[in-house]
């Protein structure tokens, strides 16, 4: 008699590197996702509308408080736990992920890591239950990957007054965001500053960009800053120039690295259940052998992706991961998580192409996270320099 099927994608066992109250806690959050979260997840996709009942369910979770234990409920969780955490938002829909990452980790750990303990008060606690939701502007109309150099939005001193001009562009949360971390050039001293720009200040306008084929629930805005003034107090006080701005950077680009192998370790189940389900020829395609081959290399990729970040996870719990570290795992973990939803796609066939069968959501959102937090070429440069110690920046 055939051994029982083995549908588990982790094939190595990365899940067993966790406590096993870790292991119980995520067990249950994944269930809360699958009952909460996922049935509302195809059709705000579809509509490219966000779900705003989706904020009172993720507060339930208390998963903007999980990095941030003092404001949160109070237990330390290890970094592999929020690696974990991760994929399993990302498993059940890459954009609702975008929308809890982009506040827990962009916005939060700006203020955060940006902030003095007077701003960290203010700020956090409400973001960490969920009453306000934050946004991070970085990139810009005519600045992505250079926008380090080439930062067009300014800021003024005026007094104690600061006066923002300039424009953001692909703004994730932006057209709801309570509180959005913008980043600008001082015109004094030509560094990068943080400023906590709050909801319905005059002259911040923010607009849904249309059309998007990937992360559709995701509300990116394009943001016009018209004199924006803002006090003293709002801006980020440890926080002097884009180095700093970098350091939050580093921390949520790992988290990337495991939104890719989220991505992926869901298109593989998808493929591989259809594949035992589809009949074709009088029996299941999973019994031909090109099946098996994409399905097989669909699994290699996941399993070498669960390598790189568990092991970056483990370095930052030891203080030895870097950016270099977390720039080869977003690279890598891109790379092979496009590969992985183009083979479940092919998979499928004409059913590749469906909302219904969920592989074309994945492949379409795979796009973007492909390209976001620093894309393969940017990414590549920051390792090639590392090894080299030659810079290859244009």
């Amino acid at each position: 008699m055939p051994k029982p099927a083995n549908a588990n994608p982790d094939f190595f066992g990365f899940y067993d590197l966790l406590s096993e109250p870790e292991r119980a806690e995520l067990a249950e959050i994944r269930a809360y996702l699958e009952r909460e979260i996922k049935p509302l997840a195809n059709a705000a996709w579809d509509k490219a509308e966000f779900p705003f009942e989706v904020v009172e369910k993720f507060a339930k979770l208390q998963l903007a408080g999980y990095q941030y234990p003092e404001y949160g409920d109070g237990k330390q969780r290890s970094p592999l736990f929020t690696g974990f955490l991760s994929l399993e938002l990302n498993r059940i829909d890459p954009s609702l992920a975008v929308f809890s990452g982009v506040h827990t980790g962009l916005a939060m750990g700006s203020i955060y890591n940006g902030g003095d303990q007077e701003q960290r008060d203010r700020w956090i606690p409400d973001m960490a239950d969920m009453t306000k939701i934050g946004a991070f502007a970085l990139t810009e109309p005519e600045g992505g990957s250079d926008v380090a150099g080439g930062m067009r939005t300014t800021a003024r001193r005026e007094g104690d007054n600061w006066v923002l001009n300039g424009a953001k562009r692909w703004i994730g949360n932006g057209t709801f965001a309570d509180l959005v971390v913008v980043w600008a050039r001082d015109e004094a001293d030509d560094q990068v500053k943080g400023f906590v720009v709050e909801k319905g200040t005059p002259g911040f306008t923010a607009t849904k960009i249309e059309g998007k084929i990937a992360l559709r629930t995701v509300q990116n805005a394009d943001i016009v800053l018209d004199d924006v003034r803002i006090p003293e107090a709002n801006r980020l006080q440890n926080i002097n120039s884009f180095r700093d701005t970098a350091k939050v950077l580093a921390k949520t680009r790992g988290g990337v690295a495991w939104q890719a192998l989220g991505v992926a370790v869901r298109a593989y189940e998808l493929a591989r259940e259809y594949a035992v389900q589809r009949v074709q020829f009088g029996k299941p395609i999973g019994g031909f052998q090109m099946i098996q081959d994409l399905l097989v290399k669909m699994l290699g990729n996941v399993t070498a992706m669960f390598g790189i970040v568990v092991r970056l996870n483990e370095l930052v719990a030891q203080g030895r991961g870097g950016a270099e570290q977390a720039a080869l795992a977003k690279a890598f973990t891109t790379t092979k998580m496009r590969e992985v939803v183009a083979w479940a796609r092919e998979l499928l066939g004409g059913n590749g192409i469906v909302l219904d069968y969920e592989v074309a959501k994945f492949f379409s959102d795979a796009e973007a996270v492909y390209s976001f937090e620093g894309s393969r070429e940017m990414n590549t440069l920051i390792v090639g320099k590392s090894i080299t110690r030659l810079s290859a920046f244009a």
